[in-house]
């Protein structure tokens, strides 16, 4: 690993599972855990998943060398508005986030001198959050999507992909437009359509889902999705969400007219 310190912002399903995974590959270093919740946080002590933990940003990143935002990508600006001062030179920000232009844009003039951004998107999860669905094996055989622009920095790109690929990823790369593009017609869409399903079954009558089967347990499966990170999926990649969702809108104009 080239990394000796690693401070992971949001301690959830991603974050955990990356700390675990860390350790399972032989990292040997330090894992510091940072949130909103102390709570959260002393559980993912009491489990192993960190070694130490810090509801203060700008604490929990001193000495880190690897800084991962792994919250909802909604709080990314104001945290790294929060830890900027506090980054060591030759420090390492990097993210899970699904979202990437908008917040690349964001988040790279707020760097530091020697400090590099590198955007990275691991496709990998469970309908479940939380650090107790947090498991070492979640990344093995996944994507994971690495976004550099002309401001990337080739050393700390060659670093994060690394990480990755080490953590049992297929790494890709695309351009942060291209990523957000491909992620509102495959994950964004089909989010927003299955939040909507449930809406029309409830407005239909609620009692109606007691009826459902594995068929519509399976479509409405990712609607369990937690509501902060899809309010902050849909602010972020608005412009390419709507263009799909008026392809899917002609999609089911074109079925009523069918039927």
């Amino acid at each position: 690993m080239d990394f000796r310190h690693v401070t992971i912002i949001g301690v959830g399903l991603i974050g955990g599972s990356l700390a675990l995974a860390l350790r399972e590959k032989g990292f040997r270093g330090t894992i510091t855990g940072v949130g909103r919740s102390k709570k959260n946080l002393i559980r993912a002590k009491e489990l192993g998943i960190i070694d130490d933990y810090s509801t203060s940003h700008s604490k929990g990143v001193r000495s880190a060398d690897l800084i991962v935002l792994a919250s909802s990508v909604g709080q990314f600006e104001k945290i790294v508005l929060d830890i900027r001062d506090d980054l060591r030179k030759g420090a390492i920000v990097t993210d899970v986030g699904s979202v990437k232009a908008g917040i690349m844009k964001k988040i790279e003039p707020l760097m530091p001198d020697g400090v590099s951004f590198v955007g990275a998107h691991p496709i990998a999860g469970k309908e479940c959050s939380g650090i107790e669905g947090a498991t070492a094996d979640l990344f093995h055989n996944a994507r994971c999507i690495i976004t550099p622009n002309t401001h990337t920095r080739k050393a700390a790109l060659s670093k994060v992909r690394s990480l990755w690929r080490q953590l049992g990823m297929r790494i890709i790369t695309m351009t942060p437009e291209e990523h957000d593009l491909v992620f509102a017609t495959v994950s964004h869409m089909p989010h927003v359509a299955a939040y909507a399903l449930v809406n029309s079954i409830i407005d239909i009558d609620r009692k109606l889902l007691r009826f459902g089967g594995g068929g519509l347990r399976d479509f409405t499966r990712i609607a369990l999705s937690p509501e902060e990170l899809w309010r902050d999926i849909c602010s972020s990649n608005q412009k390419d969400i709507l263009k799909t969702l008026k392809t899917f809108s002609g999609s089911v104009s074109k079925m009523i007219k069918l039927i």
